[in-house]
C-alpha cells in the first residue's frame, strides 16, 4: 500500500475498504503493495494469527461485511452484485472489502471462512454465507429477520 497506508496511520481516514486493505497488508508481514505483486501466494501461510486477528478485528467492526470482487457503489461481478442489490434492497448499512485489491486477503479468507468463493457475508461477526445462501434466506425471509436482529443488537 506503500503512500496510502503511511497517510492513514497519521490522520483518520474513513474508506473502510482502504484501512482493512492496509491492516490485512500489515498483518500479512508484507509492508509495501510492490512486495504482494512479487510473492506467490500459493507458497505463504495465507491465514498466520496475525492476520486472523485481524480478520476477527474486521468482521466484528461492523455489524455487516461484505467481502466482495468490486464494491458497492461498482460491483465486478454479477453474484457480489447480487448481494448488494438484496441488502440495498433491506436498506442494512454494511461495508464492503474489495477482495480483488489484495491477493493475500483473498487467499486468507477462504481459510478463514471455510468457504472458497466470494462474495463472503458476515453478519454480527459471523460468517453467513455467499450468493446462493444469501438469495435463498432472502426469499425465504429469514435474512431480514437476522439482519434485524443483529442490527438491533
Amino acid at each position: 500500500m506503500g503512500v496510502a497506508c503511511d497517510t492513514i496511520q497519521s490522520k483518520p481516514v474513513k474508506d473502510f475498504n482502504l484501512v482493512v486493505s492496509c491492516q490485512i497488508v500489515a498483518a500479512s508481514g508484507f509492508t509495501k503493495r510492490s512486495s504482494l505483486e512479487f510473492v506467490d501466494i500459493y507458497k505463504i501461510d495465507a491465514l498466520n494469527p496475525e492476520l486472523k486477528t485481524t480478520l476477527d478485528k474486521v468482521v466484528t467492526s461492523q455489524k455487516v461485511v461484505l467481502f466482495m470482487k468490486g464494491t458497492k457503489e461498482f460491483p465486478q461481478c454479477g453474484f457480489s452484485n447480487t448481494v448488494v442489490q438484496i441488502l440495498k434492497s433491506l436498506n442494512v448499512p454494511f461495508e464492503t472489502i474489495n477482495i480483488l485489491e489484495n491477493e493475500v486477503l483473498r487467499q486468507a479468507l477462504k481459510e478463514y471462512s471455510s468457504w472458497p468463493t466470494f462474495p463472503q457475508l458476515y453478519i454480527d461477526g459471523e460468517f453467513f454465507g455467499g450468493c446462493d445462501i444469501t438469495v435463498d434466506a432472502y426469499q425465504r425471509g429469514e435474512l431480514q429477520e437476522l439482519l434485524e436482529k443483529a442490527i438491533n443488537s
